[in-house]
C-alpha cells in the first residue's frame, strides 16, 4: 500500500467543521454553529444554504446519491438511497438537493421493530437531520445522520433518546456548575469505545452454518492450544492481520473516525481497536460505522470479522469498553480533580453524583448491556460479572472514607477534608492499578463501563448512564440551590451520599464466589445473570418515573423497548436452536454414522485377515460413538419439542423465561454430546472446520 498522508486523508469524506467554515458564508456558518453548540432552532434559509454546499461538495467527490442514515431498533444502521438527479427541460438531468430533503426524510417504517408503538399497516415514519453529527460519503452516497420517529412522534431509533439523555444531563450539570460560579454554554458527555473482534478465514467461515446463521459456534471441541500461554495478547501482529488493520485505518480516517490503538487481544484470532474520545452521539455513529467497515474490509482480505460476544466457547469473548466522561465547552473535564478547593469540591460532587446514579440505577445499567450474546460473556472470568459495582482505587477510596468519617486523610498532607476550605491533594491519572474484573471503574478522569458487549450499540448504555447521572445532579441542585450555607451543605451532601451509597464501591476481585455472596447477601446488590432476568426491570416504577421525568423516553417508548429487546432475545435463541437441530440432523449425525460405518468395515476386514487382531481402538470407539449417537438423537428430539413449545408462548416475558430455564439447558446438553463425538471422530470425516482451524486460520 502506498504511503499515506494522514492529515490530508483524515476526514476527507466528511462534511466537517473545516469544510463548513470554508464553504459556508459567515452568517450561515455562525447560525449553524449556534444550532450545533446551543441547540438553537435551525433556520430554513440556513438549511437551504447548507444543503446546496453539501450537495456540491459531495458531487465533487463522486457522490451520486444521498441517504438519511439512521439507527433503528434492529441494532444495525439503515439507509434508503435517493439520487441527486432531477430532469432538466432539455432532456438531461441536473443535480438537486434541497434544504427540505436535508432536514427531513420519509422512509417506510412498517418493517422496523416498534414494540407495539404502531401497527404494521401504519407505515409512515420520519427521519430528522442531526446537525451535531457530521454528514459523510460512503460508497458514493452522501450519508446524513438522522433521528427516526413514527408518524405520531414516538422515537423508533437509538439516536433520539440518546440526544434527549445528553440534553437532560447538560441541563442538570449546568445548574451545579452555576452554584460554583461557572457559567458554560454546554456540558457534554464524551465516549471512547474500545472495540474487540475476531478475524477468521472466509472459506472456513462459510463451512460453518452456525457462524453463518448466528455469528457464533454452537458446537466445537477445544483445540490442544487455546489462550493458555497468553502469547497472543499484545503479540506481534501477523502480516495478514496487519494488512487488514492498515486498510481499516485508512477507511476509518477518511470518515473522520479517530482510530488510535490496535493490538492483538487475549484469545487467538482476537483483536482490539480503540478510538480517541468524541462527543457521545458522534462516538455512537462512529462506532456503528466502525463495525460495518470492519466487516467490509475483512472480506476484502479473505477474512470475516466476528463481532459476536462469544463466537468460541472456552476462550475469551469480546466486549466494548465504554470510556465515559463529562466536559464543558471550555474544555474542563468534570471528572478530573482540580488545583483549588472549589475545583476539588466540584470534582467530588460530580463524582458522588455518578456513584449515586450507578447504585440507584444498577438494574438499568445492567439491562442496557443485556443481549443473548452478552449473557455468554459476563461473569465468565474474562469479563465483568453481572453484578454492577464501582472501582475507585485505593487513593480515591481513602479520600472518600476521610470525608465520610471526618477523619484526617493520610495523603500528601494530613488534614481533615472540609470541602471548600482545604485543598485536596492532586491525583495522578494512574495513581491506582486497573481492575479488569470491575464493571464500572474510575480510571483517572473517566469511568470505564466494561460490561458492554462487542456487537451492541453504545447508545443503549450511555442513554441510561446519562439519564441516571442527570437525576443525581438534579437532586443535588434542588438541595443546594435552596441552601443558605452552600459550603457546609455541600460538604454534608457529599458525606451523606458516600455513606448511603458506599455499598456499590468495591476494589477487590469481582470473579470470586465470596464477592457474589457479599454483594447479594450483605450489600443487597442485584445479580441479574441473563437478559430474561434483567430486561423486565426496565418497567420498574422507579426506572420509568426517572426516564420519563427527564423526557428521555415516553411511557409507551419504554414499554416498546422492553418488548423489542426481549423479543430480540427470544428470536436470537430460537434461531440458534433451529440451527443446532439443522446441523445435527444434516451434518453431525450423518458424519458420525459414516465414520462408524468406516470403523465397522475396518474392524471386519482386519478380523477377517487374522482372528488374533483385537481392534480395541475401533471397537471401543464404535461403542462410545454408538452410545453418543443415541444420546444426540434423544437430545435433539428434546430440543425440537422445546422449540415447538416455544411457538405456543405468546407473552414475550414468559417466552424469555422458558428459553432461560428450559431451551438453553437443552441446547447446552446437546452440544456436550456432539463435542465429545467430535473428539472421537476422524478429522477427515467431520463435516465442519474445527476450532483449531478457525482460531488459527489467519496465520
Amino acid at each position: 500500500m502506498e504511503k499515506q498522508n494522514v492529515p490530508e486523508l483524515f476526514g476527507s469524506l466528511v462534511f466537517d467543521d473545516r469544510v463548513m467554515r470554508a464553504r459556508l458564508s459567515s452568517d450561515v456558518y455562525s447560525s449553524l454553529r449556534k444550532t450545533i453548540d446551543e441547540n438553537a432552532k435551525l433556520n430554513e434559509d440556513v438549511a437551504e444554504a447548507v444543503a446546496k454546499e453539501m450537495r456540491d461538495w459531495a458531487v465533487e467527490r463522486g457522490a451520486t446519491h444521498f441517504t438519511h442514515w439512521f439507527q433503528p431498533l434492529t441494532g444495525v444502521t439503515a439507509e434508503k438511497h435517493d439520487s441527486f438527479i432531477s430532469p432538466s427541460p432539455d432532456g438531461g438531468v441536473i443535480m438537486e438537493f434541497s434544504g427540505k430533503e436535508l432536514i427531513k426524510g420519509e422512509p417506510d417504517a412498517s418493517s422496523f421493530p416498534s414494540g407495539g408503538l404502531r401497527a404494521t399497516f401504519e407505515a409512515r415514519g420520519y427521519t430528522a437531520w442531526d446537525p451535531t453529527s457530521y454528514a459523510f460519503i460512503k460508497d458514493h452516497t452522501l450519508c446524513i445522520p438522522t433521528a427516526f420517529c413514527s408518524y405520531s412522534g414516538e422515537a423508533l431509533d437509538k439516536k433520539t433518546p440518546l440526544l434527549r439523555s445528553m440534553q437532560a444531563l447538560d441541563k442538570q450539570a449546568k445548574r451545579i456548575l452555576k452554584l460554583f460560579g461557572n457559567e458554560v454554554k454546554y456540558v457534554r458527555t464524551s465516549v471512547g469505545p474500545e472495540q474487540e473482534y475476531f478475524l477468521v478465514d472466509k472459506e472456513m467461515f462459510e463451512k460453518r452454518p452456525d457462524l453463518v446463521y448466528t455469528g457464533r459456534t454452537l458446537f466445537g471441541a477445544m483445540p490442544p492450544k487455546g489462550q493458555e500461554l497468553d502469547d497472543h495478547y499484545f503479540g506481534v501482529i501477523k502480516p495478514r492481520v496487519s494488512a487488514f488493520m492498515e486498510d481499516l485505518n485508512s477507511e476509518l480516517w477518511k470518515l473522520g473516525i479517530l482510530a488510535k490503538t490496535e493490538h492483538n487481544e487475549v484469545a487467538p484470532a482476537q483483536h482490539e481497536l480503540a478510538p480517541i474520545f468524541s462527543t457521545t452521539n458522534v462516538a455512537t455513529d462512529n462506532n456503528q460505522l466502525t463495525m460495518e467497515i470492519m466487516q467490509k474490509v475483512a472480506r476484502k482480505h479473505g477474512m470475516v470479522c466476528l463481532l459476536h460476544e462469544k463466537p468460541f466457547a472456552g476462550v475469551n469473548g469480546s466486549g466494548k469498553h465504554n470510556n465515559w466522561s463529562m466536559a464543558t465547552d471550555t474544555g474542563v473535564n468534570l471528572l478530573s480533580p482540580g488545583a483549588t478547593p472549589y475545583e476539588n469540591a466540584q470534582f467530588l460532587l460530580f463524582l458522588v453524583a455518578v456513584i449515586q446514579a450507578v447504585d440507584d440505577y444498577q438494574d438499568l445499567l445492567r439491562l442496557s448491556v443485556a443481549t443473548a450474546g452478552n449473557d455468554h460473556r459476563l461473569g465468565a472470568n474474562e469479563a465483568p460479572p453481572a453484578i454492577i459495582s464501582i472501582f475507585l482505587g485505593d487513593e480515591l477510596s481513602a479520600v472518600l472514607d476521610a470525608i465520610k468519617n471526618d477523619t484526617p486523610y493520610e495523603g500528601k498532607e494530613r488534614e481533615v477534608l472540609k470541602l471548600g476550605v482545604h485543598t485536596l491533594p492532586r491525583f495522578s491519572k494512574d495513581s491506582t492499578d486497573r481492575n479488569r474484573t470491575s464493571p464500572f471503574a474510575f480510571t483517572g478522569n473517566k469511568f470505564e463501563f466494561r460490561s458492554l458487549g462487542s456487537s451492541n450499540s453504545i447508545a443503549c448504555c450511555n442513554i441510561m448512564l446519562n439519564a441516571a447521572v442527570a437525576e443525581s445532579l438534579k437532586q443535588f441542585a434542588d438541595k443546594l440551590e435552596a441552601s443558605s450555607d452552600f459550603e457546609t451543605d455541600m460538604h454534608n451532601l457529599i458525606k451523606e451520599t458516600i455513606t448511603k451509597h458506599e455499598r456499590i464501591l468495591f476494589n477487590g476481585n469481582g470473579y470470586t464466589d465470596e464477592w457474589v455472596k457479599e454483594a447479594t447477601e450483605v450489600r443487597g446488590l442485584s445479580n441479574l445473570k441473563t437478559t430474561a432476568d434483567a430486561m423486565p426491570h426496565l418497567l420498574d416504577k422507579k426506572n420509568m418515573d426517572m426516564l420519563m421525568a427527564h423526557k428521555v423516553f415516553t411511557e409507551s417508548e419504554i414499554q416498546s423497548r422492553c418488548e423489542i429487546m426481549l423479543e430480540n432475545y427470544c428470536k436470537t435463541i430460537n434461531i440458534e436452536g433451529h440451527t443446532m437441530v439443522d446441523m445435527v440432523r444434516k451434518n453431525y449425525l450423518p458424519a458420525i454414522e459414516s465414520y462408524l460405518f468406516s470403523l465397522a468395515q475396518t474392524t471386519s476386514l482386519m478380523k477377517s485377515v487374522s482372528s488374533n487382531v483385537k481392534c480395541n481402538y475401533e471397537i471401543s470407539t464404535m461403542e462410545r460413538l454408538s452410545e453418543l449417537t443415541d444420546y444426540i438423537l434423544e437430545r435433539v428430539k428434546d430440543l425440537e419439542e422445546a422449540l415447538d413449545k416455544l411457538k405456543g408462548i405468546d407473552n414475550v416475558m414468559d417466552a424469555s423465561a422458558f428459553i432461560r430455564d428450559d431451551l438453553i439447558p437443552k441446547m447446552e446438553h446437546l452440544r456436550k454430546h456432539v463435542d465429545e463425538a467430535e473428539m472421537l471422530s476422524s478429522e477427515d470425516c467431520w463435516p465442519v472446520p474445527s476450532y483449531g482451524k478457525l482460531l488459527f486460520s489467519v496465520y
